[in-house]
């Protein structure tokens, strides 16, 4: 993988800062990661700080959001050029479903057929919240609740309704 690097100010969109990526750099990470549509996952640095993070198209541009635990205080240095390298990230991000929750999702059909019809994103975002839960306690109080969601019997993740 090739790294590349450029400078770039921080802007504004809603409450999250960001950096464009240059057209080049951003053609050649396309190249590297074999597509030009959806996220891309991507590694570098702000300032010789190291980040993992994935570009994103958002209404019309790739971004590459910069939060604070890529640089501190992000939020408030908007306006404020910064020096980035970038370069596709190959290795596998991957996260494994919990088994607690693969066999809540076995054990009722139900949720697991509303579940199957969720778009990537959302099983993804459930997967994460429960398989990074530092506790059994937690994860099996967790469970529950995404599959009550699921059932339409509450609220999970920030979300009325799956």
């Amino acid at each position: 993988m090739t790294i590349h690097k450029f400078k770039a100010e921080i802007a504004l969109i809603g409450i999250n800062p960001f950096v464009f990526v240059p057209e080049d750099i951003l053609q050649l990470l396309f190249e590297e990661a074999n597509k030009t549509k959806g996220p891309i996952p991507i590694e570098g640095t702000v300032n010789k700080q190291p980040y993992q993070q994935t570009l994103v198209k958002f209404q019309g541009a790739w971004r590459l959001y910069i939060n604070t635990s890529m640089l501190k205080n992000s939020p408030q240095r908007i306006g404020e050029t910064v020096t980035i390298t970038i370069q596709f990230d190959s290795s596998n991000r991957t996260i494994a479903p919990h088994p607690k929750w693969v066999d809540a999702l076995n054990r009722n059909k139900k949720a697991k057929a509303i579940y199957d019809q969720l778009t990537p994103s959302l099983k993804k975002e459930i997967v994460r919240y429960i398989s990074f839960l530092k506790t059994e306690a937690s994860v099996d109080k967790n469970v529950v609740k995404a599959i009550n969601f699921l059932l339409g019997k509450g609220s999970f993740i920030g979300r009325e309704k799956p």
